[in-house]
């Protein structure tokens, strides 16, 4: 049968290229529709506890995503005229920015003193330039030990600030980050070019979602170029064969073109971590290509005919390449169990694209294979490679005991590591320091304050309960003890406004500065203060419309996802310990899901590895026809991940939300050598009736070197992953890299060393 479709595919090779060709680019026609998504939240399940918490607090409260421009002066003085002055064209200027809804800044920052009977309530620096010394003396006293101010917008030696702008982005449309960003870029540059001397920094959330295709732009434009580049030396280098590499190029080509097309076709968003799919399924579609071709020159080299030799390779390989595409998919389908959806778009396109290889495999390689030359040189690398191969075969035949109990000590020294990995990140470290926000938002984070926040939205269980003394205390409490606590840069609460309310109401005497002992005062105060704010500064931000709640901000330094969820199990604790049941309530913010969601993924992940385990096994059982063998199998399959984990414990100690997909990932793409070689050795029992060490041999010379050339082209192509600008794409790449070079060791020493101790089978006798 397998006879009879090659000679079909050798006869209407012409039709076969044509067809092949015409669906590559009606399929690719699809990336015109790609939309890049780039918000945050899409790393999110929409069950996700932490997502649902955070939007509840954002339909209660005004907007809390930000863009903040952090303004430092080479001379290190933030209190002059000619600073402050930016400081005031900024802030009056960020209202140009699409979606504002807040602007705050030292000279906006409403400044309240008593005048007699009367409270002022005024932008605490107005007309910068006109300011005496002295004026500017009394500005910079208020601003660095104003609470509000301190560590947010101001450091405490007045030597850097900032104009944070809230954002209004609940009916926004899908280009609004972009909008923002650049207009916020725009502004910076412009002061930059009228003050000189003075840095402007752009961070915030807006700035962290704009960061995501950033990072997919950088990827675009140096990964795939350098996949391409790298595949193209490795193919020639190790086949030495024109016709291997440029057939091969154009069906990885055709893979990438059209799986990314039916990307945009089937409606699906482009994420961060679907930049990763283009490289991946170049990858992976090397490996069907290679065995065929290798395959294809042994027999050439033995005196077959090229044709003749063709029909060979496909009916000796059809059944491996076959399967490894399946356990490959299998594999990547796993990922549709994350918590994170973009990794289940990533296993499903990956998926997609490994079956579309296959298929281009079988279909337009050996069209084009029949109407090119093939040249002599892949004969002699042919001739040459298996030589060495049966040199490996023999080398690991004549040692079974000392290989056996060397590649023991080396699995268990490696697993043995496992449980130092922490489930840990730190989502800024997302991006490496080539993207501009990570460069900005470090340089933010040394010199004011972190983007990390966490919000508590603190209820009294009644309508104006905010006004209650006993609820205010409880609050203020919390208050004074988060910033007590080493992880804090910056706390928000509306009850140290209250306090220099009641201070203002007092003459302004110090003494003065707590909270009003009335229920009636506090209210009086909260009248006052909101009838003299100007447009764009009321307290929406921190007090529900029914006045029966206020939110805590609490800005964290730049912290790792374990230290977050510590602060924040800790303040939960606390607000349990000593707050009515009102106010309990969990911690909520973007840093608080980022700070979970590996943790999650992980147990989620758990269940889809499990299963693609099973389905791989039975396939593997039913395919290789035989259960011992297919048991056997499970051994070089799970070692390798279980030791990269291990050896990735000892070297990094961590694991975020990419790595956490590794193991289900790599499953699938593991089997590929395993099933090549049990293939080769069951066909060399079964049909040559040989012995088990000559089945050994056999396998090794016909299909060794093909493992290490796929094997070569796979860790070369996660290398080139590691280097992405994005982490999650850089360390999934680096750790399946290890994975597959510890799979290729374990099925070249110690999968034959197995087979040699559990195949008793006399030869001939099915097994």
């Amino acid at each position: 049968m397998l006879e009879s479709y090659t000679r079909w595919i050798i006869k209407w090779r012409y039709l076969v290229i044509i067809s092949c060709f015409s669906a590559i680019i009606l399929a690719a026609s699809g990336i015109h529709w790609i939309e890049i998504n780039n918000d945050y939240e899409v790393f999110f399940s929409k069950d996700n506890p932490q997502l649902l918490a955070f939007q509840a607090l954002k339909n209660t409260y005004s907007a809390n995503d930000n863009l903040l421009f952090m303004i430092m002066p080479e001379n290190g003085k933030v209190f002059t005229p000619r600073v402050l002055d930016l400081v005031e064209k900024l802030t009056q200027k960020a209202w140009t920015v699409p979606y504002t809804s807040r602007v705050d800044s030292v000279t906006n920052f409403q400044y309240t003193y008593a005048q007699g009977d009367d409270l002022i309530v005024e932008n605490l620096v107005e007309n910068a330039r006109q300011k005496s010394l002295e004026d500017l003396q009394r500005i910079k006293q208020i601003a660095v030990n104003e609470p509000f101010l301190q560590h947010k917008l101001v450091d405490k030696k007045g030597s850097v600030t900032a104009v944070n702008l809230n954002l209004e982005l609940r009916n926004a449309s899908k280009d609004a980050m972009h909008e923002i960003v650049t207009t916020g870029r725009k502004l910076a540059a412009y002061y930059q070019q009228q003050y000189p001397g003075i840095h402007i920094y752009l961070s915030g959330m807006a700035a962290l979602n704009n960061a995501f295709p950033d990072a997919i732009k950088v990827d675009i434009v140096t990964l795939i170029p350098a996949m391409y580049i790298l595949i193209l030396l490795v193919l020639w280098f190790l086949l030495r064969s024109v016709t291997a590499t440029l057939v091969i190029l154009l069906v990885i080509a055709g893979a990438v073109l059209a799986s990314i097309g039916l990307v945009g076709w089937m409606g699906m968003e482009f994420t961060s971590p679907l930049s990763s799919a283009p490289t991946i399924i170049m990858t992976l579609a090397v490996a069907d290509c290679v065995h065929l071709f290798i395959t294809l020159l042994h027999e050439m080299y033995a005196g077959k005919e090229k044709h003749v030799a063709l029909i060979e390779s496909l009916r000796i390989n059809m059944q491996p390449i076959f399967l490894t595409s399946v356990t490959t998919a299998i594999g990547f389908m796993s990922l549709n169990f994350s918590d994170a959806p973009p990794f289940r778009d990533l296993g499903n396109i990956s998926a997609l694209g490994v079956g579309l290889a296959f298929f281009l495999s079988i279909t337009l390689l050996p069209a084009l294979i029949s109407i090119l030359p093939v040249n002599s040189k892949g004969k002699k690398g042919d001739t040459e490679g298996s030589k060495h191969m049966l040199m490996l075969a023999n080398f690991v035949i004549s040692r079974p005991k000392k290989l056996f109990y060397s590649m023991i000590l080396l699995i268990v020294s490696l697993i043995i590591f496992i449980p130092r990995i922490e489930l840990n990140d730190e989502f800024i470290r997302y991006f490496d320091e080539s993207i501009e926000f990570r460069r900005h938002t470090d340089m933010i984070a040394e010199k004011l304050s972190g983007i990390y926040a966490v919000e508590f939205a603190l209820d009294s269980g009644v309508q104006n309960g905010i006004n209650q003394p006993q609820y205010l205390h409880t609050v203020d409490n919390f208050v004074q003890w988060i910033r007590e606590q080493a992880e804090v840069d910056h706390v928000n609460s509306f009850t140290d406004t209250l306090k220099r309310l009641n201070k203002n109401m007092h003459g302004d005497d110090p003494i003065w500065y707590k909270l009003p002992e009335k229920q009636d005062l506090a209210a009086q105060y909260l009248f006052l203060y909101e009838l003299s704010l100007p447009y764009g500064m009321d307290l929406n931000n921190q007090i529900n419309i029914t006045r029966s709640g206020m939110r805590i901000s609490v800005t964290l330094k730049n912290l790792d996802n374990i230290r977050i969820r510590d602060f924040t199990a800790r303040a939960e604790k606390w607000l349990q310990d000593n707050a009515p049941k009102s106010m309990h309530t969990h911690g909520v913010s973007t840093t608080v899901m980022f700070a979970h969601i590996a943790e999650r993924n992980i147990r989620s992940m758990l269940l889809g590895t499990f299963i693609a385990l099973i389905l791989i096994s039975l396939l593997l059982i039913i395919s290789l026809r035989s259960v011992k063998i297919g048991l056997l199998s499970l051994i070089p399959n799970l070692v390798p991940v279980m030791m990269a984990f291990g050896l990735w414990g000892l070297l990094v100690g961590q694991v975020g939300l990419a790595s956490s997909v590794v193991a289900a990932m790599t499953l699938g793409i593991v089997v590929d050598d395993t099933v090549h070689f049990l293939s080769k050795y069951l066909r060399a029992r079964r049909e040559q009736q040989l012995t088990v060490v000559d089945a050994i041999r056999y396998a090794f010379s016909h299909v060794g070197r093909a493992l290490w050339v796929t094997t070569a082209v796979l860790v070369s192509g996660f290398l080139v992953l590691s280097q992405s600008a994005f982490a999650l794409n850089s360390s999934m790449g680096a750790l399946t890299g290890i994975t597959l070079l510890l799979a290729l060791m374990t099925d070249f020493l110690f999968l034959p060393i197995l087979l040699m101790k559990v195949d008793k089978n006399p030869i001939g006798e099915q097994i």
